[in-house]
């Protein structure tokens, strides 16, 4: 398999056979995975279908360079942690397969770009470098190339104006926006929005108190006058996201899968309907690892209906992965 080819996967028989691929040769080529999977005494020949896989760590992006042997990295996003929790670095060396994946994961659930103006409401990430988000937002809004899409910013007045105007004039309008900056606009500018799509990106990034998802959703359908309220799940070490059409409820891309692990045995699956580690597989993560463990907590929904996040691990919770960590 080559890079690029993923994007043609229809069944989750191809899927599975493309993971088993990708693993083999990330194991050969990404020093600190085929060291860790080694660690682990998961290596190609005891790994025979996709459920064995081992999924790295997402502390690893903080610790060491996780990139395929050879490649050069074309830029590195960086994560918006703390200095005390460090920040994670994907290094990238093809940027065109992340506009790829982005592109076609939009297009997956939402139809053409080009049928969008985009609204983009991201205050806290616009104010540092290597974003990966705003990366990906600006290349909507280039894709999609419709007249009022961009960025908001400025006074709350002006951003309320401007996002009012582009109801009226589109059909089909996506504001997508950080928790705490869409929050501060329905509380501070009610309106009665009719073709806007309203996207949550998640996090107050200390901006304001955590809300859980059914009141931040609900407070935002109350000030905005939607019915629901949409979702990204996407972070710095991927480059594939997921999407929920309202209620929490997300769906991966064909390429792109989230497994479900036991929060006391990282390397065991866990049943639908238990809460657990969000496991994800991103086969768009190419040159660096497709196989990765994150701090979320999630659970899978019966009869593949797709998979909701539910908080993050607290340090207690995520001894099982520190006990899987090896050294530089």
């Amino acid at each position: 398999m080559e890079a690029y080819d993923f994007f043609e996967i229809t069944s989750r028989e191809a899927f599975e056979q493309a993971a088993l691929e990708v693993f083999r040769a990330q194991f050969r080529t990404v020093p600190v995975y085929g060291e860790f999977c080694r660690h682990l005494g998961r290596t190609p020949g005891e790994v025979t279908q996709a459920e064995d896989i081992p999924f790295l760590p997402i502390e690893f992006f903080k610790s060491h360079k996780v990139l395929r042997r050879g490649a050069t990295e074309t830029v590195v996003f960086q994560s918006s942690g703390t200095t005390d929790s460090g920040f994670s670095r994907h290094f990238v060396p093809d940027l065109s397969l992340y506009a790829s994946s982005y592109t076609r994961g939009f297009e997956y659930f939402f139809g053409p770009v080009s049928d969008w103006c985009i609204l983009a409401l991201l205050p806290s990430y616009q104010e540092r470098p290597g974003s990966s988000l705003i990366y990906m937002v600006e290349g909507l809004i280039r894709a999609g190339a419709r007249e009022g899409s961009g960025f908001l910013n400025g006074d709350a007045d002006g951003i309320a104006a401007r996002i009012r105007e582009a109801d009226r004039a589109h059909d089909r309008v996506l504001l997508i926006g950080v928790s705490f900056a869409l929050l501060d606009l329905a509380e501070s500018h009610p309106m009665e929005l009719s073709g806007t799509t309203v996207m949550e990106t998640g996090g107050m990034k200390g901006r304001r108190k955590e809300l859980i998802r059914q009141e931040l959703h609900g407070r935002l359908c109350r000030g905005l006058g939607l019915e629901r309220v949409h979702s990204e799940y996407g972070m710095t070490e991927l480059l594939s996201q997921a999407y929920s059409s309202g209620r929490g409820v997300f769906q991966c891309p064909p390429w792109m899968q989230v497994r479900i692990r036991d929060t006391e045995d990282p390397l065991s699956p866990v049943t639908p309907g238990k809460t657990g580690g969000i496991n994800v597989i991103d086969l768009a993560n190419w040159h660096s690892c497709s196989f990765i463990a994150t701090q979320d907590l999630g659970r899978h929904l019966p009869d593949d209906q797709g998979f909701e996040v539910l908080g993050r691990f607290d340090h207690s919770d995520i001894r099982g992965c520190n006990l899987l960590a090896i050294g530089r």
